[in-house]
């Protein structure tokens, strides 16, 4: 038998609404692998799950998708993972591999792709299953507790800062200062960037002057320079217009949230025209995981990790919600 923590329908985190349960473990089956779960991060998207802003969950439901462990049992027909091997699990976990965006590098748009932790239980748990084709070899430079916010957090801040646009030398803005952006924050400087950052909380504020941000202001303060490319990490539309007000002309403005409050209307003039873009960033594919694990390796990316027991995942959640720490949460599941 496995314990797990499990939703059984969404709920406000401040009611407590995951509950710990037993399972048994599953069996892996053709191509797939059973991952005995040491510790999984606890990622805003998870909180939109849980909370119902994203609609029709598969329930009941076990959350988390960024998951590490140690590979216990593989299927049939599975050679490119072996017992022993440690290995995360992510937010994609299948596509159809035949549409148009499977085929072209593109199978983050796949309209058949799946979720862990939405669709298909997660790292919530002593067990996950994953195909393993979407089991990402952990690089040993990183502990468990250090990998896992890699595998949301860091893939995605990846993606973002590649849709971006920004280039090594550039003026970068990053709005909202969470578990992705601090990841982010540490590639950019590699590249030599210039890192601009407007947060809401004070302490993710010392966090981002910590890891070497040029300037730091609230989160609508206005950067004392234009800015080459920029993120939206925090959920929340209001911030477009001053963001696009603030990119240079022909700038990129990424919205990397899975989850975003409405945006209000722009000014053409003032917000839009100059070649001002903006891009959403939607889930990401296998390379992007792959060529992040392996950058933040040569890096390396040291994450900034607070850890929560297994029991107390609604709490975990109530203080992502809240703001309440630096750099991102993660669950110890097993030892």
């Amino acid at each position: 038998m496995m314990k797990a923590m499990v939703l059984d329908h969404a709920a406000d985190v401040a009611t407590d609404p995951l509950q710990l349960r037993e399972f048994p473990i599953p069996a892996p089956g053709p191509g797939e692998v059973l991952v005995r779960v040491t510790v999984c991060g606890v990622c805003r998207t998870d909180l939109h799950v849980i909370e119902g802003e994203l609609a029709n969950p598969t329930l009941p439901l076990i959350p988390g998708h960024q998951a590490v462990g140690i590979v216990s049992q593989v299927g049939a027909g599975v050679t490119a993972r072996s017992i022993g091997e440690r290995v995360g699990i992510a937010w994609l976990q299948a596509t159809c591999g035949l549409c148009e965006f499977c085929t072209s590098g593109r199978e983050n748009l796949c309209e058949l792709a799946r979720f862990t932790g939405y669709q298909v239980d997660g790292g919530y748990a002593e067990y996950a299953l994953v195909p393993a084709a979407f089991a990402y070899p952990i690089p040993p430079v990183f502990s468990d507790e250090e990998a896992a916010p890699l595998l949301c957090a860091g893939i995605i801040g990846y993606r973002a800062l590649r849709l971006s646009g920004i280039r090594p030398g550039q003026r970068l803005g990053l709005y909202g200062f969470g578990a992705s952006a601090h990841i982010a924050i540490q590639i950019a400087r590699h590249w030599g960037c210039r890192v601009y950052v407007s947060s809401l909380k004070p302490e993710h504020q010392d966090l981002a002057r910590e890891l070497g941000a040029a300037w730091v202001g609230g989160a609508t303060d206005r950067p004392p320079d234009k800015l080459h490319g920029s993120i939206i990490f925090a959920p929340a539309g209001e911030l477009v217009p001053p963001a696009l007000r603030s990119l240079e002309r022909g700038g990129t403005l990424a919205l990397a949230g899975i989850h975003m409050t409405p945006i209000p209307s722009l000014d053409y003039d003032r917000e839009v025209f100059g070649e001002r873009t903006i891009r959403s960033v939607t889930a990401n594919t296998r390379q992007d995981g792959l060529d992040l694990l392996r950058e933040a390796a040569a890096i390396p990316i040291k994450p900034h990790t607070v850890r929560f027991p297994f029991g107390e995942a609604n709490r975990a959640l109530r203080s992502l919600k809240s703001g309440s720490f630096q750099g991102a949460a993660v669950l110890s599941i097993s030892t």
